[in-house]
This record gives C-alpha cells, structure tokens and sequence, in this order.
C-alpha cells in the first residue's frame, strides 16, 4: 500500500504545488502594466517599492493601484477588485468617504500645516470623548508614535522601566514591543535590522490568555504598564478567554502597572471599539488607521486620573525636550477629517451595515470550509473576519504562530485575488466596509469555495 502524499493542512502537497503554478501563471499573463511599473520602479526606489511592506504581497509581483473608491480597487491593468483589505483597516470605512473627502477639500484651500489649533481641534476633542469615553488625547501621526508616546507616560507616572507585552503581539514598529517568548525567556524578534539595545531589558513577553503569567512578571515590580490588543491581530487572530481582561485591569491596579489598551485593528468590533462595547476600563487607549478615514492620524487617550498624574510629573520637569511629539502631529488636515470621521462616517448605522456584511461572510466562509472536511475555522471580531487554516480557537501567539501557513494561505490570497478579491496580505484577515455590498460579499464567498473545491479535490 502507497503511503499518503504530504499534507499541508489538509492539502496535499502536489495539488497544492500545481494550484500555485496554475494562479503564478495567471497573475503574470493579467498584470503585464503593474509588472512594467515595478521594474521602472526598480531605478529609483530601495527595493523597488516606495515601503517595503507593498512588497510583502502573495503574488509574484504587487499590484500597481489606479483609484479606489467605496470598497472597489483599480489596478493599473484595469482589473476591478472588491476590496476587503481596504488598507489592512486604514481604509476599514470605504476608501474617500464623502464628509472626509470634502473636510479634505475645504482645508486644503485653508492651509495643510500651522502648528497651532484650529476650532475643530476642540471639536474632534469633544467627538472622541462622545465615540471613545472620557479621556485626555493627543494626536500623532501614527499608531507605532502613539504606543511610543504612551509607553513613555507610563513609564514617567511609575518611575520603572519594563513593559508587558503578549506573545505574537504588534503594536507598530515600537521597538520595545519587538520581542517574542522563546523557551519561556523574552528575546528580540530575530528579523530586526539594525538592533543595537538588548530589548530583554526593556520588555516582557509572556502569553496571550495566561493570567498566572501576568501576574508573575507583575509581581516582580519592574513593570511601568501592559500594553496589549482586546483580540490579537497579527497572525493568526486570538480572541481573549473569558474573564482575561478583567483580569487584566485587576491585576495592573494590583501592582500598580498601567493598563494601554490598543484599539487600532478592534475598531471594527463595534462603536467605540472592542473596549467601549465590551465595558473595558483602561488607563490610556490608542486608536489609530482609520480613525480620521484613512487621513494618516493616531490618537492617544489619558483617563482623567492619569492625566493628573502625568501633569504632576510634567511640574517637577525642566522645559525642553521630552522625547514626545513631531512638527506634523496635530495639523488642521487631521482635525478637519477626524470630526468628519466622528461625525459622519463612524455611525452607529455603518457599524449595523458591517456586522450584517461580516456574519455573513463569515458563515458562507464556514460553510465552504465545512463542504471539503478543512481542518480550519473562521473567526469574527465585528467587521473584521478571518480563515485560519488549523483548527481552533487558538489561546496564544504560539498556537496562532504554529497555526499560520504562509505557502497556503498565499496560494488562497492568488486564487482570491485572481478571481477579482483583494484581502490583505500579511494574515487572512477580511474587512466588511459601511460600503460593502452583498454581491461583493457573495463573490469573495464564491472564490473562496471554488479555490478549495480545487485544493481539496
């Protein structure tokens, strides 16, 4: 008897091979303009890419955009793709929402740039408290400053030095966040360039879901804060356990830690996000990507009692350099689109829209799943919906690490996108915008159940 050819989960290895040759072939043949600009770009650009993450697509080559609007994409041979990437979640409201488009417009012929207030700033102030809860914002220009930013309060109001961080976790390019749990000892991720600090000595990592571990690195008293996603995002997506994060919030006031709770991929949980939907509590949330509408713009929020405290540290401090903010931060561009944004885009009626959207591909995606026999599931957190090809639900990051298949679920992406869907690349992560439509949501269902009709035949 012959044995049974390799596996990779669930996909035999020769079908797997002959998938990926068959889509290869075809993106090549249907992308001719997109493959001519990349090589020109080739003369002028590090690596050919303005970023190197729009390299870091499963095609032979990106995809060259033309325009975006609503939740369709353009490339530059013409292709018309139902977008639910939408800018792995900068673009999670529809790409140029209309309020956005037109604040932008209006204040371009007013100035980009002032390094003052304007009168939305108090207003976009007085939105966040209404869509956030009570607290004491800045503004950055990104997430990675605004977890930067934050860390550095933290670590000023308690005089310590380390943070805690989840395994698997992100939080931007912060380097303090960039360590994993290797044999139960924190070390630096070993894809860093250029890393010249032991980053063992600023960070712990300890497992997403573990509570006894928490409080352990707690306990030792060298933690300034935590900071951590509600629902792990970069790999494969966790969801915390029951009772995790009152734990959380427990434990840090324990110990006297405090709490960060990033925001910027579980906006799509809900108004307000996972914390305010779920009644969470901490001491500085961050929100970034698509708080403004896709206008590059994070925010980062004190509660009260912070907020005093930091201002009481600030008193004993000689004027100067703090090692927070930058020229850009704050511009009026940003305020004109973050009160178009709260106003008008991030309703309660677009979130009603994304979470119909959302359930149902995240059903029809079950489905196909279920009709081959896959040993894989799906998982929703609101509008954000996910494949991961393992069983689940995964606890941690090393669970979501061992669960994650980049060749295969490459080979999806391909299949998806030659078949006019674009999800995002870095994760099997799906984005059901207020712009959606059904049919669009139908079509990816449709693609996603021929792709394993042939994978798993």
């Amino acid at each position: 008897m012959s044995a049974d050819p390799p596996r990779t989960a669930g996909v035999a290895e020769d079908r797997l091979a002959a998938f990926l040759a068959d889509e290869t072939a075809r993106f090549e043949r249907e992308n001719p303009r997109s493959k001519e600009a990349l090589q020109r770009g080739a003369q002028s650009y590090l690596g050919g890419v303005p970023m190197h993450w729009m390299k870091d697509w499963p095609s032979p080559f990106p995809l060259v955009a033309a325009e975006a609007q609503g939740a369709r994409l353009t490339d530059l041979d013409g292709h018309r793709l139902d977008d639910f990437c939408l800018g792995d979640t900068g673009s999670m409201f529809g790409h140029s929402p209309a309020p956005v488009a037109r604040a932008i417009r209006r204040q371009a012929r007013q100035g980009l740039t002032y390094m003052l207030p304007t009168e939305a700033t108090f207003e976009a102030g007085q939105l966040l408290n209404r869509t956030f809860g009570d607290f004491r914002w800045q503004v950055a220009l990104t997430a990675t400053d605004a977890n930067r930013f934050a860390l550095r309060v933290a670590r000023a109001v308690t005089g310590r030095r380390k943070v805690l961080v989840f395994n698997g976790c992100y939080h931007g390019t912060v380097d303090d966040t960039m360590v994993m749990l290797e044999n139960g000892r924190t070390r630096a991720r070993p894809g860093l360039v250029g890393m010249v600090a032991d980053l063992a000595s600023k960070a712990v990592a300890v497992e997403f879901n573990d509570v006894a571990g928490v409080e352990a690195a707690l306990a030792t008293g060298e933690i300034a804060a935590i900071l951590t996603e509600p629902v792990m995002t970069n790999s494969c997506m966790v969801l915390p356990e029951a009772g995790f994060h009152d734990a959380l919030r427990t434990l840090s006031r324990r110990y006297g830690a405090v709490l960060i709770l990033d925001e910027t991929h579980t906006l799509s949980s809900g108004l307000g996000g996972y914390g305010r939907v779920h009644s969470l509590s901490p001491d500085i949330l961050v929100v970034g990507k698509c708080v403004a509408g896709g206008t590059p713009t994070a925010v980062w929020g004190l509660t009260p009692d912070l907020g005093a405290r930091f201002a009481a540290y600030n008193a004993t401090r000689p004027a100067g350099h703090s090692g927070m903010g930058t020229t850009l931060s704050a511009n009026p561009m940003q305020f004109a689109c973050l009160c178009a944004t709260l106003s008008e885009v991030m309703t309660p009626e677009a979130y009603a829209h994304m979470e119909r959207g959302a359930k149902r591909l995240a059903k029809g995606l079950a489905a196909a799943i279920a009709r081959v026999g896959a040993p894989w599931h799906v998982v929703r957190v609101g509008a954000r919906v996910e494949f991961i090809c393992a069983p689940g639900p995964l606890r941690n990051g090393t669970e979501a690490a061992a669960a994650h298949q980049p060749r295969l679920e490459g080979a999806v992406h391909l299949g998806l996108l030659n078949r006019g869907s674009l999800i995002a690349p870095f994760h099997n992560m799906m984005l059901v915008s207020p712009m959606t439509r059904t049919r669009q949501i139908d079509r990816l269902i449709a693609a996603f159940d021929a792709i394993l009709t042939d994978l798993f035949a």
